[in-house]
């Protein structure tokens, strides 16, 4: 079986800021979806509508909607969580496509959706019918449900695949009772309780229950360091058959302030998944080297490390982007970067212990087969087909 189709949905601008300072400008928050609108990505996330009484950092949105430079191709969204939110946000479309899928979904925690959203359970459950209804009136075929702290609860504890069953079924009643098939699925994690092997079979158990359920949509936090492997994890279960939206976020910037973990809750950083989507041969069409330099623009932007392992370390180097051999030692984070920057980031480090220079001939080998290559007109595969190398122009602050 193949791999189902995956579209990356970039929540940096959402999921991230409304962690970081409420200080940070819309001319740099502008800056940030203008880069990322370059990297490739088809589904960015510019902010959320929400009262700016409990979540500063979104106070001036319609600026940042109304100031930054759409791409066309790219899909530009925000966070809609009731109808004020819904009716701010329609006086920006276009640029902004307003989604309001047909959906219902509710916390298993009772504690996180009144710390999150200050309604009780009850009232989340209530609002299933309406949306049923809506639905209905629309002339829906289609419909999605879902459930949120899915996997467990910093307040409450873990929660089973029983109980997730249990509340997804009661959703589905409605839907069935409709006349209207569910096709489509939501999972959310905000307090990082995600274990591979429970998303594993899971998605396992709703394939078998629900056959009929083909699109699975993931927002999984990071904090204790288990997404990526989660998300590897539903690539095992699901097939061609089935499409997987993840939420991601540039250097897994993110957090939420109700969950108790702050902004180290985090997320999949979009770069991570880029490389190890692509890796495991799950076309994405990010180029890799620019989403970097916009992790990099991301630490300048907020003040501080990012979580991301790829921004660091820089992409598997393939082709034209294999290391100089004869290279000195290379001992700090920012000499590494030298991926992008080019030897002036390791020009303040002399040690090469070699007494002569490092002769190979394996990478004789690689680089006529490169030359060979060039010559006949193909690409070889290491992130710069169709234009020149970068040469990162982003000088970020020291880092800290």
């Amino acid at each position: 079986m193949g791999s189902p189709e995956v579209v990356l949905n970039e929540e940096g601008m959402r999921e991230g800021m409304q962690i970081e300072s409420a200080e940070i400008s819309v001319e740099d928050k502008i800056r940030l979806i203008d880069a990322l609108s370059e990297t490739g990505l088809r589904r960015i996330v510019v902010g959320s509508f929400v009262s700016p009484k409990y979540t500063p950092q979104m106070a001036r949105v319609e600026e940042i909607v109304s100031g930054f430079h759409p791409k066309p191709g790219v899909t530009y969204t925000a966070l809609l969580v009731n109808e004020r939110a819904l009716e701010r946000a329609s006086k920006f479309s276009p640029p902004l496509t307003i989604e309001r899928p047909f959906r219902t979904v509710s916390h298993l925690c009772d504690v996180f959706t009144r710390r999150n959203y200050n309604r009780t359970q009850e009232e989340e459950i209530a609002a299933w019918e309406p949306a049923v209804q809506r639905a209905t009136q629309a002339a829906a075929a289609e419909a999605g449900i879902g459930v949120n702290a899915a996997w467990g609860s910093n307040f409450c504890g873990e929660f089973s695949e029983a109980q997730r069953m249990a509340f997804l079924s009661r959703q589905k009643v409605l839907w069935d009772a409709a006349g209207i098939s569910v096709t489509s699925i939501f999972f959310g994690d905000p307090m990082s309780w995600t274990m591979p092997h429970v998303v594993e079979h899971q998605l396992e158990t709703i394939k078998h229950t629900w056959p009929q359920i083909r699109n699975f949509h993931l927002h999984l936090h990071n904090g204790r360091g288990m997404a990526p492997a989660a998300i590897y994890a539903a690539l095992r279960v699901l097939d061609e058959r089935d499409s997987l939206m993840l939420d991601t976020t540039i250097g897994g910037m993110g957090g939420c302030p109700y969950c108790g973990n702050g902004r180290v809750t985090n997320m999949a950083p979009t770069e991570d998944m880029v490389q190890m989507l692509e890796e495991m041969g799950v076309p994405t069409g990010v180029d890799l080297y620019r989403l970097v330099e916009v992790v990099w623009l991301a630490e300048e932007v907020v003040g501080h490390k990012l979580w991301g392992h790829v921004s660091k370390a820089g992409p598997l180097p393939r082709g034209r982007r294999l290391y100089p051999v004869d290279m000195p030692f290379v001992e700090t984070e920012e000499q590494a970067r030298h991926f992008l920057l080019g030897p002036g980031a390791y020009s303040d480090n002399p040690i090469s212990p070699w007494s002569e220079p490092i002769r190979s001939p394996q990478r004789d080998a690689i680089d006529a087969g490169m030359a060979q290559r060039s010559a006949a007109g193909s690409q070889p595969r290491d992130g710069s087909a169709g234009r020149p190398p970068i040469v990162s122009q982003l000088r970020p602050r020291a880092l800290r």
